[in-house]
């Protein structure tokens, strides 16, 4: 009886112990972030971020940046986030040229689940080395579009994962004479393919970045390459629909009462 007795004892100091071992582990680590990104319990942070479910269907042509942003704005408002300013994250060329990057607010911007995908433009675009090794959270189950949903990217049927940003790996605008905006994304013009062993000749293009962070040189989700033209088959023909990223100036915060930034001449 007296064996009995210590063996019980025994058994009953042992799940004591492995409770507070448990306990333990849990207060040393820290709370699992909510949709928001923030702590258990705190409401999601409202949608920032989003890659437009669909393209406008005219190529590249999207009549300029005002046709680009009220494409965001509409998408935006369809999915309930219609109150805030929303812009499409492009560059320009030419005289007065716009960067992407001096477009888009300060941040932290979130996607429609409430994930953060960057809390700043030098992380958003790795400005410094630290930030350019730890890079931003865009990927494919992070770029969502405005509905909550992935979007197509390699693998998919039909690959979609070209995004239309006229810009360079830092998000700011192209100096040089070749056109990376067709035309600043008022251009449809379609380019025949080069034939077999021949080099493709200069034209119209735009500078695309992939969403999937997969393919070509280095898996930059806003400037990996250009494309084969201006028109809706030149895009489709390198695994585009001619989609946008699409941002809220005012961040995370513009879902809180913040009012919209102003609107960009």
């Amino acid at each position: 009886m007296r064996q009995m007795h210590r063996m019980l004892i025994g058994a009953v100091l042992a799940v004591g112990a492995g409770a507070q071992m448990m306990s333990a582990q849990q207060a040393g680590q820290p709370p699992a972030p909510g949709r928001g990104g923030g702590r258990q319990g705190q409401a999601p942070q409202p949608m920032s971020f989003f890659v437009t479910s669909v393209g406008k269907g005219d190529g590249a042509n999207y009549g300029g940046l005002a046709g680009a942003d009220a494409h965001c704005q509409a998408l935006a408002a369809a999915a309930g986030r219609g109150s805030v300013q929303w812009v499409a994250y492009l560059s320009t060329q030419g005289p007065n040229a716009v960067s992407a990057r001096d477009r888009i607010g300060p941040g932290p911007w979130f996607n429609a689940k409430g994930q953060q995908i960057a809390g700043s433009v030098a992380e958003l675009h790795g400005d410094t080395l630290e930030q350019a090794r730890m890079g931003n959270r865009i990927q494919k189950t992070t770029a969502l579009n405005e509905k909550g949903e992935m979007v197509n990217g390699v693998g998919d049927t039909p690959n979609q994962h070209d995004v239309l940003t006229g810009s360079t790996p830092d998000g700011r605008a192209y100096t040089d004479s070749a056109d990376h905006t067709c035309s600043n994304y008022t251009s449809n013009a379609s380019v025949q393919p080069p034939a077999a062993g021949q080099q493709p000749a200069p034209g119209p293009s735009v500078q695309l970045g992939h969403h999937d962070r997969l393919g070509g040189p280095n898996a930059s989700w806003n400037s990996v390459h250009a494309s084969r033209g201006c028109s809706q088959p030149n895009l489709v023909s390198t695994g585009g629909a001619g989609l946008l990223y699409c941002f809220a100036p005012g961040g995370g915060a513009a879902g809180r009462g913040a009012a919209p930034a102003a609107a960009e001449k």
